[in-house]
């Protein structure tokens, strides 16, 4: 089977998927990515945190890639036997127990509604739900940063009520604000730069979430806490 996983280029599938078990995919001649099995939850992601701690300890890999439920390995050197790869992947998968990372909370001042609210009317309409009630279920929520990708600093956020889970745009928006508050699907994040997205905005933020200048230019890591603040609410 072919397929296309993001900007990572041809994914040959190595282990096909089945139910209750990982997935094993080659990208490449160098890179493997393990999917974990089962729903994008956090009991997932803890078991992907303890993985990422032991390849990351292999002396034959280059990099890893944490993502949502799944690792992209890759290696110093094309492996001479990719079967093996695999198998030492899937062992390291079972193997690994759940941990949890110590993270920091932040929080994040926003204005919902407002010129930037661009999909808002459109979110109330497929939730059947008013503006008010969707600003309240997004901000009351507890977000869990997953992992860091998409964009420099971008964190991809678990914690999103069902009610308010929304499609991305089969257009993108073509030149979306940095820093508008979206949701895409069952996830919500903030925009880190301005340009196509096919998340739907809800509102905006102004806090300076990636300073390239920083000896840590992410102010978001996998296993913080992302709290959303009303700051003004114009509906």
């Amino acid at each position: 089977m072919i397929a296309i996983l993001n900007s990572h280029g041809p994914l040959r599938e190595i282990v096909p998927a089945t139910r209750g078990l990982a997935r094993v995919s080659s990208i490449g001649a160098r890179a493997f990515l393990l999917e974990a099995p089962g729903e994008f939850d956090l009991a997932a992601q803890r078991r992907i945190w303890a993985l990422s701690q032991t390849v990351r300890g292999w002396t034959d890999i280059s990099e890893i890639v944490p993502g949502m439920t799944n690792l992209l390995a890759i290696f110093r050197e094309t492996p001479e036997d990719p079967e093996g790869v695999v198998a030492r992947l899937l062992e390291a998968w079972d193997d690994a127990r759940s941990i949890d990372l110590v993270g920091k909370t932040i929080e994040v001042p926003v204005h919902y509604g407002g010129e930037h609210a661009i999909d808002l009317s459109a979110l109330c309409d497929l939730a059947g739900l008013g503006d008010r009630e969707v600003v309240r279920i997004h901000h009351e929520a507890t977000y869990r940063v997953f992992a860091l990708g998409s964009a420099p600093g971008f964190g991809y956020l678990h914690g999103l009520d069902p009610r308010i889970y929304m499609p991305r745009k089969t257009v993108p928006s073509l030149k979306m604000a940095k820093g508008c508050v979206t949701i895409g699907g069952m996830q919500t994040g903030v925009a880190m730069l301005t340009g196509p997205n096919g998340w739907n905005s809800i509102g905006f933020a102004e806090l300076q979430m990636f300073d390239p200048m920083s000896p840590t230019p992410a102010m978001m890591a996998p296993g913080d806490t992302v709290r959303f603040v009303p700051a003004r609410i114009e509906l």
